[in-house]
């Protein structure tokens, strides 16, 4: 019998840095052992561009990618919710399990300001896969 694959949803308010590159984080080092969602309370037009080039520096498209609002399949789906910055604004439902990410918005940030906000995610990232028993792809 094989075990189901641990299901993350990634939440935000915009659902267009935070949120993506973390998303695009667990995607690339879980290839494929856990299903990835992200959306956003109060969704932006476009992914920010700043976070789509400092994830393309390591090696991670984002670019095609759409913010999208919640909804209630995306909780019901997830195993493990992580909130990033959304405070009452992110879904609370009773018995999941859900995991408070405090980061920098890099909203209006250039890449450089990017950066180090990607590396503490791609740490926190890994630090889930471990909690979740995935080890990270290629290592």
């Amino acid at each position: 019998m094989t075990t189901p694959r641990p299901s993350v949803l990634f939440l935000c308010v915009h659902n267009a840095g935070r949120s993506q590159m973390a998303a695009g984080w667990l995607e690339h080092l879980s290839a494929g052992r856990v299903d990835v969602l992200s959306a956003g309370s109060e969704p932006a037009e476009l992914v920010n561009p700043s976070a789509v080039a400092a994830m393309e520096e390591v090696g991670i498209d984002l670019t095609g990618r759409e913010p999208r609002r919640w909804d209630m399949a995306d909780l019901e789906a997830a195993d493990v919710v992580v909130t990033m910055g959304c405070g009452d604004t992110c879904p609370v439902l009773p018995g999941k399990r859900y995991v408070d990410w405090p980061l920098p918005d890099p909203a209006g940030k250039g890449v450089d300001a990017v950066r180090p906000i990607r590396d503490e995610i791609e740490q926190r990232v890994r630090g889930l896969l471990a909690e979740l028993g995935v080890e990270p792809a290629g290592e």
